[in-house]
């Protein structure tokens, strides 16, 4: 008979090479190394004959960066999703694209379930394992973390080392580097380690090193650079008048970003499982993105469709985080975000420096914004007659006046305490 088959999200790191040789043995399957090429760069050199020599039967190495940059990075931006008002989302976007991708490589390899190392304390296990059931509800998944079994074989790093010298498994562990790292196309995140101390300055002179996407502000160029964003419909197509693939706008993005010292993020946010967590990101391609379509929408978007979009931006980011991708009601958020940028068409200068992003021009054919009826000289148009404001004010003042004299005798009485 054959073997069942099993689907592993592999990295090539300690953990999913120790788990790739486990399910091996413990499962007597075959196990398929599936690894999703977002943009992680010299991190996927030598994986295939790494897992082939792990013990894999068969390795997929997908290059979905296309896919990633246009249809999960571009519509999040779109949605103006910003976590907890500093997040960015750059891991928990990606999940959804690895997961689409393994179900499918299951279907086409006829394997009975889907592998992956996510930790039974963190986000990811649930990101992966949501988006597979929205996709394929009769998909088995095999998380070792959260067998008992597993764990009391591993309890530690030193078991694993231990495991994976003994089977010939050829991983590099080193304390070199006290936290853990997830990178892809739109940032790379780091955590654990030393970072689980909140009072941990990584931006301290003596941590530099620790960062691999931009430079410290303060040794960024001292020589301020310009950039110019032009949007269609809410999507950035071109840099400095050159069309590009939302692919290349992030790739050329990350770079100035970085060169810059853009886009780094020191919080404690709230995972979805319940406890915090302490995260720092570099997203200094998204960053810029994220400013510019905020700025681009200011000219082109309607007031009221601008108030209505940003009301569901915790909504849609909380989605996103917790591993909604594919559930309806983000399905239906997404669907009110693309009627919303329709009108979000033209260009954005930015001014990059030492950190900072600065606005710098605004333009667009489809714009909002009239200089005629706003300016504090005469109206040209005669579109806006001042004495209208006149009883615009005494009617919203008139719920105002008739509140109860008591309430407001309290409310005072209170502010004087």
């Amino acid at each position: 008979m054959a073997k069942e088959k099993i689907v592993l999200a592999y990295s090539g790191g300690l953990d999913t090479s120790v788990i790739l040789k486990w399910l091996k043995e413990t499962y007597d399957a075959e196990i398929i190394a599936f690894t999703a090429d977002i943009g992680q760069k010299d991190e996927l050199d030598g994986l295939e004959e790494k897992a082939l020599a792990t013990g894999a039967s068969k390795v997929y190495i997908d290059d979905l960066r296309d896919e990633f940059a246009k249809d999960f990075i571009y519509p999040m931006f779109q949605a103006g999703a910003l976590y907890e008002g500093q997040y960015l989302l750059g891991t928990s976007i990606a999940r959804p694209l690895i997961a689409k991708r393994m179900v499918d490589i299951a279907r086409a390899e006829g394997a009975t379930a889907i592998a992956h190392g996510a930790t039974g304390k963190g986000n990811d296990q649930v990101r992966f394992e949501l988006n597979a059931a929205a996709l394929t509800p009769d998909i088995n998944v095999i998380a070792p973390w959260r067998l008992e079994e597993f764990r009391n074989q591993f309890p530690g790093r030193a078991e694993m080392i231990a495991y994976a010298e003994k089977h010939g498994i050829p991983v590099t562990a080193s304390a070199a580097k006290p936290y853990s790292t997830d990178r892809n196309l739109l940032h790379i995140s780091y955590e654990s380690g030393v970072l689980e101390d909140p009072w941990f300055d990584p931006s301290a002179d003596e941590n530099k090193d620790m960062f691999l996407l931009s430079s410290a502000p303060e040794d960024a160029p001292d020589q301020a650079e310009y950039v110019e964003l032009e949007f269609e419909q809410g999507d950035c197509v071109a840099l400095n008048g050159e069309r590009l693939s939302p692919l290349q706008v992030m790739e050329q993005l990350n770079e100035l970003g970085g060169k810059h010292g853009i886009g780094r993020v020191d919080m404690v946010e709230n995972r979805f499982v319940g406890m915090k967590s302490r995260g720092v990101y570099e997203t200094p391609g998204g960053t810029i993105l994220f400013t510019a379509h905020r700025k681009m929408e200011s000219i082109t978007m309607d007031r009221e469709v601008m108030n209505l979009r940003d009301s569901l931006i915790t909504r849609y980011s909380t989605l996103v985080y917790n591993g909604f991708w594919f559930a309806p009601e983000r399905l239906a958020l997404q669907a009110l975000v693309t009627e919303s940028q329709k009108n979000v068409t033209g260009t954005v200068r930015v001014k990059l420096y030492k950190g900072n992003i600065i606005g710098a021009g605004v333009k667009s054919p489809v714009s909002l914004y009239n200089p005629d009826i706003a300016t504090m000289e005469a109206d040209p148009t005669q579109a806006y007659d001042q004495g209208d404001a006149t009883g615009f004010i005494r009617l919203n003042a008139l719920r105002l006046k008739v509140t109860p004299a008591w309430s407001k005798t309290k409310t005072n009485f209170n502010l004087h305490l």
